[in-house]
């Protein structure tokens, strides 16, 4: 076994603020975790984590961080964009990576990271971790043991909406609490799908496999938004249809919009001939899964959150709880030698379904999927 695992926090942006550093300075950690270091390339960000969430080294610069931080291992929390930049080097660097959702932008990107990974003895852990939810597994066993008799079609999404505009770390003076959200709307890693649909995604391919083909319709409906007073141009997609074609005849419509949602949460609806899954319930009613009181009790957005393996204590109170059980899912691996179900391998094949859509939607024509997990 390692000893404790030293961490480096790449972006002091929103996900960092309201999520990672919380749960990494947290008491319960001390003999897993060090929260070693941080950057961000806006000047006293870094500094003002540091001193908040009692880190132990700030850097504006990543190439800092990865020479002097002192880390074994960094989660990228940067924009989606830098990710595969920032992951070659923290691979060149000797240093075992989580990555916030999504990994890369490009299958090419994924499948060069994973590579460099194994040829140098390395550890990747991709968000999101979905299927350590145990409502997904459950559901998957439910369709394998035929509740739905013969599945015939699925459907998965998620809608943009205005919540990066009004999240509570963007309507600040101070350095935490002004971050800007305009990445969120431009190329590249812009857009709903590569933010929210892959929560959706990762979940019905874990759940029904990997697919092999998609077909898309996709676009750019909202060419501005308004930030603090400043209208943001935006040419990321943010209107996409999905047809995901899964085999054997059985489908699947993705989606990730800029505002609307046919599903409930990031939760898929599974239908068959005999009954269907929509959200938490079979048939119209709620089924069981292992936690189903526990998650009861959690105030509302949070109950299948508390049912991830280390959201206990006081980690039940800080946000993204997801994020952080997929950082441990890394410090376990990292301390144990435990490999974990959150692999770059899902990570890519997400990507490329992503990939696929938006040149589907380009040349009119179906995409064969080359990757699979």
């Amino acid at each position: 076994m390692a000893d404790v695992v030293r961490i480096g926090v790449v972006g002091a942006g929103s996900i960092a603020v309201r999520g990672i550093m919380p749960h990494l300075s947290q008491e319960d950690l001390r003999d897993r975790v060090r929260l070693a270091a941080v950057c961000d390339p806006v000047p006293g960000r870094a500094e003002a984590a540091k001193e908040r969430f009692g880190v132990e080294r700030a850097f504006v610069s990543y190439e800092d961080l990865l020479a002097r931080g002192e880390v074994d291992a960094v989660t990228i929390a940067s924009p989606i964009g830098l990710h595969y930049a920032q992951g070659r080097q923290a691979l060149e660097a000797g240093k075992h990576i989580h990555f916030n959702k999504t990994m890369t932008t490009t299958v090419a990107e994924a499948t060069d990271l994973i590579e460099t990974a194994r040829r140098k003895g390395l550890k990747i852990v991709a968000s999101p971790g979905e299927m350590l939810r145990p409502h997904n597994q459950q559901i998957k066993k439910l369709i394998a043991e035929g509740a739905l008799g013969t599945l015939c079609w699925a459907a998965c999404g998620a809608a943009f909406g205005t919540y990066h505009e009004k999240e509570r770390v963007r309507q600040g003076s101070d350095v935490l609490s002004n971050i800007d959200p305009s990445w969120y709307y431009r190329k590249p890693g812009g857009g709903p799908l590569y933010d929210m649909t892959v929560y959706a995604l990762h979940g019905i391919t874990g759940i029904l496999g990997p697919a092999r083909r998609v077909t898309s319709l996709s676009g750019v409906r909202i060419r501005e938004r308004e930030f603090r007073g400043q209208m943001v141009p935006c040419d990321a997609d943010d209107n996409t249809l999905m047809l995901l074609d899964f085999g054997g005849s059985l489908f699947g419509l993705a989606y990730g919009m800029a505002a609307g949602r046919l599903t409930e949460g990031f939760m898929g609806s599974y239908f068959g001939t005999g009954g269907s899954i929509v959200g938490l319930k079979l048939n119209g009613e709620p089924f069981d899964y292992p936690g189903r009181d526990l998650a009861a009790q959690a105030p509302a957005g949070r109950g299948n959150q508390w049912l991830l393996p280390h959201v206990v204590g006081p980690h039940r109170e800080i946000e993204e709880q997801h994020v952080y059980e997929d950082i441990m899912q890394l410090v376990d691996w990292i301390r144990e030698d435990k490999p974990t179900i959150v692999t770059a391998e899902h990570g890519r094949h997400v990507v490329d379904i992503i990939e696929s859509a938006y040149r589907s939607a380009e040349t009119g024509q179906a995409q064969a999927l080359t990757t699979t997990f």
